[in-house]
């Protein structure tokens, strides 16, 4: 019969602390305990024990401390011995194998070292790296780089810590912000661009490494504001491996094409390189007759293995064209056929994306046009090596092409001046302009029309006839002047800059004039009827219209005229040669200076009439003096003008940095004289000096000069002020 558990059982609570609750710690049948212990009750010799006398009183009455009591107690085995740490060991049993001292050891020749062996040095191919005595560049007052590799050199380093202190975030920072926190931050971005900028430059296996510290090495205190420390150590720089340029080779130009490409394997892998170099075939695909070539975006495979990159870039060729025909989408407003005679190529000439783009800005140009498009069209596809033919689109929109304008202006030389004009830009289709114009003022007042035929037999050929009457009170001359002339003329423009320009074309001209008054006394007028054929070259070797900073300009004017005057018929020739030059040094300064020469041989000065004479003096001559005030005077100090002219002229116009470099500080001097006879006179050479501020904008700078006499007659006002647009000269 199994055993019974009696009916009570022992459970033991216990509690560490008033706070926390009871918890469960023994419950058991001391039966089961019994018979896991004892033979069958037949052998048993005593009763069971009960649970009770198990558990002992002290247990129930203090838990904690018997369980402590039982756990210190160690049962000890009577029969258990320590060994003897002295006594050898016994063999034991089955272990035949010898004991190490009983074992005997042969003796052996020791190998002679072979005299002639060479051992290889070991390249693990990394970088020699030392960063105790690291190069240190000093980018911002918070940012050092380290360059600690020595060998390979860090090629391009210069470039790198430029593009980076453009870059950084770190250097943003204001002394009052530059916290650990904040400088922490822009660390980290600035970490992540620095490894970016790495493998720009072709250094994919590059490593960066950060500290931030108040305290430097040599320091005893702490700086009053954090600096951050970037070790840079770029391992060795990649090359390029394979280079895949897709279909080029397909193209008939492929050998100048692959040129353009300047890359090759073995080259120093860099990123800008490769835009670079795609930006240069492109163009050269455009300059070389291929008007459908594309080129795809470059895919750039690096293999850490060989220490190289694969570069792909897609190109299909799409075959080579010649210009065909000008075809406009307005012909009424501006054909076709006048487009070509706009256009720089000829049909059948190889095409070339910039004359495309140069036709286009030119249509704009005209200003007849609000918005312009050209596109190549195919007309003959290629065959075999023959090119072929594309049709130049041209999608124009009409813009508005009446201009109504007026000004109203006050000048210390002339007064005050109002002008207005009403102007039909496309009146005699196509580019036939006519203008309207009207001038009052204290010294000029004018009437007149002007038309104008623009890209007449060829681009920027200009075919103007004006007709106009005009009076003029100046303190020279009084004129009372009716004429009509015709230029035609070959000019430059901002959109494209000629080296050489000319003009031709003639005069004919009424007019009344006379002296100022002498005395109260008003003198007689004079009656001149004169017919010119004036003509003029320019040669422009400079590198921009308005501004130019380098190169020189040497123009000559000559005009043969005719004169009438009471009964009395002159001849005589007006001539003026003008020459500047321009120097740059450095970035900051241009050096500047013109001379001009000026001769009317073959008359009397009386023969010829006032307005045909020289003067000097003004904004864009001596500064300093009022205009036309040098040169010969009657008895009132009235200029009389003259039949020669000298005119020299120097600057220094001196970048600021203010406005972001837009105001120049320019001082100059100029000096002039103006003779009776054909040949100069520089007995009476007047000199001005003073200091202008130029402000530079997109369509040129406005100026601003102060000028004052050096050697002033009685009648020279002490200062003079010009304002104008474009340089002196």
């Amino acid at each position: 019969m199994a055993n019974q558990c009696p009916p009570r059982t022992a459970a033991i609570w216990s509690t560490s602390s008033p706070t926390e609750g009871f918890r469960f710690r023994l419950t058991c049948c001391a039966s089961a305990l019994a018979l896991a212990s004892v033979p069958l009750a037949a052998q048993e010799t005593s009763p069971p024990q009960e649970l009770d006398d198990l558990i002992p009183d002290s247990a129930v009455d203090n838990p904690e401390a018997w369980a402590q009591q039982s756990s210190d107690e160690t049962p000890a085995s009577p029969d258990a011995a320590a060994p003897d740490t002295e006594t050898p060991i016994g063999e034991p049993l089955g272990f035949d194998l010898p004991w190490p001292d009983d074992i005997a050891i042969e003796d052996f020749e020791p190998l002679a070292p072979e005299e002639d062996i060479e051992f290889a040095d070991l390249d693990l191919g990394r970088a020699e790296v030392t960063f105790e005595g690291a190069d240190k560049e000093r980018v911002a007052d918070n940012i050092l780089l380290g360059f600690p590799q020595t060998e390979p050199p860090f090629t391009d380093r210069g470039d790198f810590v430029e593009r980076y202190a453009a870059l950084s975030t770190i250097e943003e920072l204001e002394d009052s912000d530059a916290n650990v926190a904040q400088l922490a931050a822009r660390a980290r971005e600035d970490e992540e661009l620095l490894n970016n900028l790495l493998r720009v430059y072709g250094y994919y296996d590059g490593q960066v490494i950060q500290s931030i510290a108040g305290v430097q090495a040599g320091e005893e205190t702490a700086d009053q504001s954090p600096r951050v420390r970037f070790d840079i150590v770029p391992g060795e720089r990649y090359r390029y491996g394979n280079i895949e340029l897709g279909d080029l080779q397909a193209a008939q130009d492929f050998e100048a094409l692959r040129e353009a490409f300047e890359i090759y394997p073995g080259d120093y892998l860099q990123s800008d390189t490769i835009v670079q170099e795609q930006f240069d075939l492109d163009r050269a695909l455009g300059e070389t007759g291929y008007p459908f070539a594309a080129i795809d975006e470059p895919q750039l495979l690096i293999d850490h293995e060989r220490v190289e990159g694969d570069l792909t870039l897609n190109v299909e060729p799409n075959g080579k064209y010649v210009f065909g025909e000008v075809v406009s989408n307005d012909p009424e407003f501006l054909s076709g056929r006048h487009l070509s005679t706009i256009a720089r190529f000829e049909p059948g000439d190889t095409f070339q994306r910039s004359l495309s783009m140069d036709l286009r800005r030119a249509v704009t140009a005209t200003g007849l046009v609000s918005s312009v498009v050209v596109t190549p069209r195919e007309v003959t596809p290629p065959q075999g090596d023959q090119p072929g033919v594309v049709a130049m689109d041209v999608e124009l929109r009409r813009a508005k092409l009446r201009t109504i304008a007026g000004a109203i202006g006050y000048g210390s030389e002339e007064g005050i001046r109002v002008q207005a004009s009403w102007e039909h830009r496309n009146f005699f289709p196509p580019e036939g302009s006519i203008r309207v114009r009207g001038i009052v003022g204290t010294q000029e007042q004018l009437s007149g029309i002007t038309f104008r035929k623009n890209n007449f037999g060829g681009r920027d050929r200009v075919l103007t006839i004006d007709a106009y009457a005009n009076t003029i009170d100046s303190p020279a001359f009084e004129a009372r002047t009716v004429a009509l002339t015709g230029i035609y003329e070959r000019k430059s423009t901002l959109l494209f800059q000629k080296e050489i320009s000319w003009s031709g074309g003639i005069e004919l001209i009424a007019t009344q004039e006379r002296p100022p008054e002498i005395g109260g006394i008003v003198q007689p007028r004079q009656t001149y009827f004169v017919a010119a054929l004036p003509g003029t070259i320019l040669f422009d070797e400079t590198d921009d219209l308005l501004d130019p900073t380098s190169g020189f300009r040497l123009g000559g004017r000559l005009s043969p005229e005719a004169s009438t005057t009471n009964g009395v018929e002159s001849f005589y020739v007006r001539s003026r040669i003008d020459g500047s030059y321009y120097q740059s040094v450095g970035y900051n300064l241009v050096l500047a200076g013109r001379a001009s020469f000026g001769s009317i041989p073959g008359a009397e000065l009386l023969d010829i009439a006032p307005s045909r004479r020289y003067y000097a003096g003004g904004g864009g001559s001596v500064r300093g003096y009022g205009f036309r005030k040098i040169g010969p005077s009657n008895e009132l100090g009235e200029p009389t003008g003259g039949r020669s002219v000298v005119e020299l002229g120097a600057e220094a116009r001196i970048r600021t940095g203010f406005l972001d470099g837009a105001v120049s500080v320019v001082p100059f001097v100029d000096a002039g004289s103006v003779g009776p006879d054909p040949t100069p006179n520089f007995d009476e050479i007047k000199i001005g000096a003073g200091v202008g501020l130029r402000y530079h904008t997109g369509f040129g700078p406005i100026r601003v000069d102060v000028g004052v006499p050096i050697n002033p007659d009685e009648d020279d006002a002490p200062i003079a002020v010009y304002v104008s647009l474009g340089q002196a000269f």
